[in-house]
């Protein structure tokens, strides 16, 4: 696209309180997200990353396990402070499916009281016109849900499409697009975000005026250059507008991007059994079935037990990324307006201050998620209760 086109300043993306979980196979099935969206002390929900036509998932290579940080061992039981490993790919269920499960969450809310200059025999409001997704009204104030999506450029422009004409039927959830960029297990299709070329395709087909947030899922950089190439690529996409937050009729430039998750698993990790103990099974995801596990690699002999890490063992990992992110956006006018979900090892009030320094507006947990169940939002939100601190 043209720098020279006239664009408006891309959606805000509002998080409060700015916790959420993690695209991740926890937030597969209506029954997860209907809960995710539910706890009281989740500001967001993240749908597991769907593709329009679905994930051909198989439950003898796509699968996760949990180890111990400091062992590098798999684990017996599930407990806090583990790390994870998995072969996953994408979720099995397509787009619609996703779309559907936000309907009926949408359609269960509670009626919202009636405002006191409103008669109650008044006529309800029309739904907003879906003839025109790219223009559609967005959503008042609500719990967003991120969906995570990907597939080609051409897919994930349709994805796009779908997402904004079906938020005008769901007017009390705020809709966002995050575009995964960044699973490191795909054999046939290495992560787009640390090819320049390829994220450029992706970024040229968003539309120029986004009416929902869109973010971009990114691997962990480990170099200068990863970093300096998404940053390039984001200040290329940049559009020319009436520059609203200066108060300036002159025009700026800012990429249509509003946030970036920072950051997906760490790939080609391997964990073993200890060659002396018993073997726990992997976990298939989902839906869940007995694995026949035969080897000393703790994911299945047909991917070479090579999986992506996450959890605790990523943190440290995740912490640099994110304050990398947060200075370089923050030099360049085109960026500044762009926000960073933190991911990555957060388990706990302390590693959500941690994210918090460095950058993030908001933290997002998976493993943790996985290892805890809900309860770890609320051990989040008491640990910074108890030291005063204020969740904004």
């Amino acid at each position: 696209m043209s720098s020279n086109t006239t664009s408006n300043p891309p959606p805000d993306l509002i998080i409060s309180p700015p916790l959420l979980n993690s695209s991740n196979p926890w937030a597969t099935t209506l029954e997860d997200l209907t809960k995710l969206y539910s706890c009281p002390h989740t500001g967001a929900v993240t749908t597991r990353t769907s593709l329009l036509n679905g994930f051909p998932h198989d439950d003898a290579k796509h699968q996760y396990a949990f180890f111990s940080p400091i062992t590098s061992l798999p684990s017996h039981e599930n407990r806090p402070g583990l790390s994870s490993l998995n072969s996953l790919g994408y979720s099995p269920l397509p787009l619609a499916t996703y779309l559907s499960f936000i309907q009926s969450i949408h359609d269960a809310l509670p009626a919202p009281p009636l405002s006191s200059s409103t008669p109650a025999d008044s006529e309800p409001e029309p739904e907003p016109s879906t003839s025109d997704p790219d223009h559609a009204a967005p959503a008042r104030g609500g719990k967003p849900v991120i969906v995570s999506v990907t597939g080609s450029p051409a897919q994930v422009a349709e994805c796009y499409a779908l997402l904004a004409a079906h938020q005008p039927r769901v007017p009390r959830i705020p809709l966002a697009m995050e575009l995964n960029l960044s699973c490191p297990n795909i054999p046939s299709a290495p992560p787009p975000a640390y090819d320049p070329t390829s994220l450029a395709a992706y970024l040229s087909r968003l539309p120029e005026d986004p009416i929902l947030p869109i973010g971009l899922k990114t691997p962990p950089y480990t170099h200068a250059p990863q970093f300096e190439a998404l940053i390039s690529a984001l200040r290329a996409d940049a559009h020319v507008h009436a520059d609203n937050s200066t108060g300036q009729s002159g025009p700026g430039r800012r990429t249509r991007i509003s946030f970036l998750t920072a950051t997906n698993t760490l790939g080609s990790c391997l964990v073993f059994h200890a060659a002396d103990s018993a073997q726990p099974q992997p976990q298939p995801q989902p839906p869940p079935e007995k694995v026949d596990g035969a080897g000393k690699e703790a994911l299945p002999a047909c991917c070479d037990g090579i999986g992506g890490m996450a959890g605790p063992s990523l943190h440290p990992l995740a912490l640099g990324n994110v304050r990398v992110l947060s200075k370089m956006l923050a030099s360049s006018p085109e960026l500044r307006h762009v926000k960073i979900i933190g991911i990555g090892g957060v388990a706990d009030a302390d590693g959500y201050r941690r994210m918090r320094r460095v950058g993030a507006f908001a933290v997002g947990v998976g493993t943790a998620l996985g290892l805890e169940g809900l309860d770890v939002f609320g051990k989040i939100l008491d640990g910074l209760e108890e030291r005063g601190d204020v969740m904004v």
